[in-house]
Parts: C-alpha cells; sequence; structure tokens
C-alpha cells in the first residue's frame, strides 16, 4: 500500500515510525509543518515529525503553509498514494484531498470517539477524571474528528498519570493501531465501519498557555487533575505574594498531593498557605488543601518542595498564593 504520511508532533513521529516498520506499507511522500522559530536565536526549526522522517532518510517531504493549496495537490497526486494516514497534523483537509487516495485519508486520534474530538483529547481525560482513554482510527470526512470508526484500542489511565506520560502511552499503542488497521484495509479484512453518534459527541477545545492560571476556589481533585493534565504544557501556575517580586512571583506547580482539612483551617480563604512542611508548602483550596511537592519557580530549575521553601519563607495564615 503506498502511503502519504502527514503530521507535525512527536507523537505523530511514533506512529510514522511504527508504520515504517512495515514491509507491505510504503510511505511515498511526507507532509509536514513549515519550519517555525524556535529557541533563543529564533532560528528555524523543523517540526519533530519532519526532523525524525528526515532523520530515516526521506527525501519526499513536503512543508505547505496550505496543504489543500493547488501547488500541494499537484504534489499529492504524482505522489499517487492509496492512503493519506493523517496524524496530529494541524491542518483541515478539503474535499479535493479526502477523495484523492482510492482508501481515503485515514486518522489516528488520541480518544475513544465520539468523546473528546478536537485539539486536546489527551488532556481533557485526565482533568476529567477517566479511568480509560485510547486510540481511534477513522476515515476522515469534512467535520473535525467525526468520520466512521474503522478500529479502536483501549489505555488505562492511572491516579499519577501525566498528559506527557499519556501521550507518550498513546502514541506508541496509536502507530501499534493504525499499521494493523492499514494492513487489514488491503486485505479486505477490516470489520464493517462504525458510525459516530453525534449526539455523544464532546468537544476538548486546543489550550492557552493563560488555562493553566490556577483558581485556588476549585476543589482540590479539579486542581490536582490539571497539575497532572497540563504537564507539560501549558503547565498549572500561580504567582507568589507581592513581596517576592525581585525574584519573580510566577510558580509553575508540577506535582501535588490531598491533605486532609484540619479543624483550624476550615473557613481559611482558597490560596492561604496552611503550613510549610518538609516536603512542601501546604495551599487551601476550595474544599480541601493540597501540598506542593515539586515546583519551578520564575526564572529557576525544577525542586522539590523542601528546597523551594528553604529559599522562600512563606508564613502560614499570612502568605497567599495568588492569580495575578
Amino acid at each position: 500500500m503506498r502511503i502519504v504520511f502527514m503530521g507535525s508532533s512527536a507523537a505523530s513521529a511514533t506512529c510514522l515510525r511504527a508504520i515504517l516498520r512495515e514491509s507491505t506499507l510504503e510511505v511515498v511522500g511526507v507532509v509536514t509543518q513549515p519550519d517555525r522559530p524556535a529557541g533563543r536565536g529564533k532560528a528555524l526549526s523543523p517540526c519533530p515529525c519532519k526532523a525524525f522522517a528526515v532523520s530515516r532518510g526521506i527525501r519526499a517531504i513536503i512543508t505547505p503553509e496550505d496543504v489543500n493549496s493547488p501547488e500541494s495537490m499537484m504534489q499529492l497526486r504524482a505522489w499517487n498514494p492509496d492512503a493519506a494516514v493523517v496524524v496530529a497534523y494541524g491542518q483541515f483537509l478539503k474535499a479535493p484531498l479526502l477523495n484523492l487516495p482510492e482508501y481515503g485519508c485515514i486518522n489516528c486520534h488520541f480518544s475513544l470517539l465520539p468523546k473528546y474530538r478536537g485539539a486536546s483529547p489527551v488532556v481533557a481525560c485526565i482533568a476529567n477524571g477517566d479511568l480509560r482513554t485510547g486510540i481511534s482510527i477513522i476515515r476522515m470526512g469534512l467535520g473535525m474528528d467525526d468520520g466512521p470508526i474503522l478500529l479502536q484500542s483501549y489505555e488505562p489511565v492511572y491516579s499519577d498519570t501525566t498528559g506527557g506520560d499519556l501521550m507518550e502511552a498513546l502514541a506508541v499503542a496509536g502507530g501499534v493501531t493504525l499499521a494493523k488497521a492499514l494492513k487489514m484495509m488491503e486485505k479486505g479484512t477490516l470489520p464493517p465501519e462504525i458510525q459516530q453518534n453525534h449526539d455523544d459527541a464532546t468537544f476538548a477545545r486546543k489550550l492557552k498557555k493563560t488555562d493553566g492560571l490556577v483558581n485556588w476556589a476549585d476543589p482540590v481533585l479539579v486542581i490536582e487533575r490539571r497539575i497532572r493534565a497540563y504537564y507539560p504544557w501549558p503547565g498549572v501556575y500561580t504567582f507568589l505574594p507581592e513581596r517576592f517580586s525581585r525574584k519573580g512571583r510566577r510558580l509553575v506547580i508540577l506535582r501535588a498531593s490531598f491533605v486532609p482539612l484540619k479543624d483550624e483551617w476550615r473557613g481559611v480563604e482558597p490560596g492561604t498557605i496552611l503550613a510549610t512542611t518538609r516536603k512542601g508548602p501546604v495551599v487551601k483550596g476550595g474544599d480541601t488543601a493540597l501540598l506542593l511537592t515539586e515546583l519551578k519557580p520564575e526564572g529557576g530549575g525544577v525542586m522539590d518542595g523542601e528546597a523551594f521553601l528553604n529559599g522562600r519563607k512563606l508564613v502560614p495564615f499570612e502568605d497567599k498564593l495568588m492569580e495575578a
């Protein structure tokens, strides 16, 4: 089967690796996002998928600003693919492209559709406390992630799973499931397509950096899930009291654990420092409390809670972590 692969992220690269391992699946071209400025020097850098493709000796690579443009379509027709595989590519495909390959455009989506259509299904899964998620291989249509399901696989979500952990696991599972679906498609052994129930669909919107700002009035379960879900991006953060402005007030929270609420802590305003322990500061949430065990201060490196407190003397019941 002749395949054009379209992707941009590290997860895309993992799925491309899985396809390249299959002798019956021939990657005749790769489509990625254009090189973008990155790093302090803002030099142009390739996306992870392009960097991987180049490392594997693939030279048939295009990086169009608009994959639906006449120039892009001309190249895609020249490659004559049987199927186009799309994994976290980042551009919408229009009808001429969707209808170009014999087997259509096949997408690997990192959720159990129709749940969590959209840009951030892995984050949404953890933030909402799901115990299970998975991979959906679909035939793409004009809508967002609404095409018929060809194959699915499942992945557990544990109580300490972060967004980064789950994305890595799903990328591996996605590559395996995607390669399996393509081989079955070529042999004609795929099970009947399953149409999605659009009434059951939920959406996971694209996140912004500011989405990571803590609202300490939220229940601590919500805050803790977001800390894990938003790692490594966009990250959950708060601000130290104003007297710390010279050192930098922005504080990224990487790990936290629940603390039962003592009687003397009841009625205290959310965000207030309740105690300073050897493991880190204890902060009042909307209901109970959180112990912050791993942090990254502005301009500094990652440190445990004890090391953080050694350099920043927080006063219980007087100091408060702020929202701005």
